[in-house]
């Protein structure tokens, strides 16, 4: 046996020394490079701003956070309203950590989590979140008998009870509000009790980002046992049924409700279909009163109609997140979306008292989604308004600008003279810009500013023409021709998009025409009517000091050329915090056609 070792013993000396007579270079140390910056830091969990709303008066959180460093880190703390409640110095990879722990002496009120991580040179880094435990839940709406706000717990907050959980939901690290959302799985939903919720009338509300897979699947039910069919359920002669049903890029939601004597669908159609590959959250709502039924989609009716009032016999049950138990004959089972901000009311919700909740979800105004990816802003000049109506905020409006019934849909912008809007421009500059609308030009004036967002001249404030920053869209030229033009400032100076005789066009045609245009970090395009009028090269807008917007005219940022206020009609404005593409333009010109 020991002739067997110092054999194997020798065989490994003799590899060792083959190898350097190979060149095989033993193992060098390299030294680390300079320690060139201070330690980064990225907290999880909780996210800046996010509420807690569970029963306990204390409760428990998880808390997550990454921090990195270039060359070593040193030492990580933790602290909690400025007490150190963990720290880190023994890291498996010097240069990164990933924590993840528990902390269980959380209280109602605000409190304050900081990451201080300082690397081995001495650099430190301090990263804080604010966050908020609420007290035990009050409704606050009229008539809220139900609520499952889903922050990391199956709870209605309302009744301070727990479903019965079938399979393995769970929660998603994202949500509409709060902590987590609701995280559907196959064969997997909640059920509850449902004689609390039997009423004349009934309303639920909540958020959805909806999971296309699989094609159809039950969200709300209350329904009937199928005594005749038991394995595949689908007595609709009483209680509700609200589901989804489609393909890939379009979910159709649906309503139906039972009568006692039969049953009664609200199926909006085209009205109540999404295009789940957007991935938004989207506001999904229904009413049932003894005289109607509405259903609604991000505060907007999408079906309505007349119903006498619903049948709650042997109604035991309300599902969330499935058609089961009661409702998949036609395969309509458990959900794998994401749902948030579930709410039941004991009475049929008015539309308005529901554009109330999203907003005070979501800040979002109701009434519009955008249509387009990065939507930011859009004026559509409807009903007499100078709103966006993303944000619902109004226009400041100078002078007389007036509407047109002849816009490109619907009513339109009528200039005026020395007339135009400004809207300040906070959330909507910062990166890339694009923005895209239609015009049909009155030549007179021979020059006008359409959309500026720049500066202001201090040295020269009573002719304005600092283009060192921001951009200023506009045209130029006779009764016959008017050339159309980009500048975009730099920091360092201002850069010119004019097309020429390609970027010019015959007034006098008294046509609709659409505009467009984008910057990057990379490049500059102006479009007419889908097509590239100018383009080049770009560094990238400088945004100082820009933060109004004009809008159909130059003033009172550039007007030092005299193009001051447009007197021609302009429709459909929108902006976005991208650049478009020129797919994208000519979608929307398809889609305003």
């Amino acid at each position: 046996m020991n002739k067997i070792k110092i054999s194997a013993f020798i065989l490994v000396l003799a590899l060792v020394a083959w190898s350097c007579r190979e060149g095989i270079d033993d193992i060098t140390a390299v030294a680390p490079g300079p320690d060139e910056g201070a330690p980064e830091i990225s907290i999880q969990f909780p996210a800046d701003g996010s509420k807690i709303k569970v029963l306990e008066a204390v409760t428990s959180i998880n808390i997550k956070f990454e921090a990195t460093d270039d060359i070593e880190l040193q030492s990580v703390s933790v602290t909690y309203n400025g007490t150190e409640i963990s720290s880190f110095t023994d890291f498996k990879d010097y240069r990164r950590l990933l924590a993840d722990f528990d902390y269980d002496q959380v209280a109602n009120g605000v409190h304050e989590l900081s990451i201080i991580a300082t690397d081995i040179s001495g650099k430190s880094t301090t990263e804080t979140v604010t966050f908020e435990k609420e007290a035990p839940y009050t409704p606050v709406y009229p008539g809220e008998v139900f609520y499952m706000p889903f922050d990391n717990d199956f709870i209605d907050l309302v009744s301070i009870t727990r479903p019965s959980v079938v399979g393995n939901p769970g929660f998603a690290d994202e949500s509409l509000g709060g902590l987590s959302a609701y995280k559907g799985v196959e064969n997997g939903y909640l059920t509850f009790p449902a004689q609390a919720f039997q009423n004349q009338e009934i309303s639920a509300v909540f958020w959805m980002k909806v999971n296309a897979s699989p094609n159809r699947a039950g969200i709300l039910v209350m329904g009937p046992p199928d005594e005749a069919n038991p394995d595949a359920a689908n007595n609709r002669s009483s209680g509700f049924r609200f589901f989804r049903e489609g393909g890939a890029t379009n979910q159709t939601f649906k309503l139906n409700i039972g009568r006692g004597d039969g049953d009664s669908w609200f199926d909006g159609g085209a009205a109540a279909t999404i295009d789940p590959t957007n991935d938004e959250w989207v506001h999904m709502a229904f009413t049932i009163s003894n005289s109607q039924a509405v259903v609604y989609i991000d505060g907007e009716v999408v079906r309505q109609g007349d119903f006498p009032g619903v049948d709650w016999t042997g109604c035991d049950v309300l599902s969330i997140m499935s058609g089961e138990p009661r409702f998949f004959g036609w395969n309509h089972r458990s959900d794998q979306s994401l749902m948030d901000e579930l709410r039941i009311f004991n009475r049929a919700l008015s539309q308005t008292e529901i554009q109330g909740i999203i907003q005070d979800e979501s800040g979002r105004a109701p009434g519009y989604t955008p249509k387009y990816d990065g939507e930011t802003f859009y004026m559509g000049f409807e009903d007499e308004t100078f709103a966006d109506q993303v944000s619902q905020a109004p226009a400041t409006v100078v002078g007389t600008p007036g509407f047109s019934t002849e816009g490109k849909i619907g009513s339109a912008y009528q200039g005026a003279t020395d007339s135009y809007l400004t809207f300040p421009t906070d959330g909507l500059v910062g990166g890339d810009f694009s923005a895209a609308f239609w015009m049909k030009t009155n030549a007179t004036p021979d020059r006008a500013g359409i959309l500026v967002a720049g500066p202001p001249d201090e040295g020269n404030p009573d002719a304005a023409n600092n283009r060192s920053s921001g951009f200023r869209f506009f045209r130029e030229g006779g009764a016959t021709n008017q050339t159309f033009k980009l500048n975009v400032g730099r920091g360092d100076g201002d850069s010119w998009f004019d097309g020429g005789a390609t970027a010019t066009l015959d007034p006098t045609a008294g046509d609709w025409v659409h505009y467009a245009f984008s910057t990057s970090g990379t490049e500059s395009v102006v479009y007419i009517n889908g097509e590239v009028v100018a383009q080049g090269e770009f560094g990238g807008v400088d945004w100082t000091n820009c933060d109004i917007f004009s809008i159909m005219s130059g003033e009172p940022r550039f007007f030092g050329w005299n193009h001051r206020s447009d007197l021609s009609l302009m429709d459909e404005l929108r902006f976005f915090n991208k650049a478009l593409t020129q797919a994208e333009v000519q979608q929307i010109i398809a889609d305003e056609q």
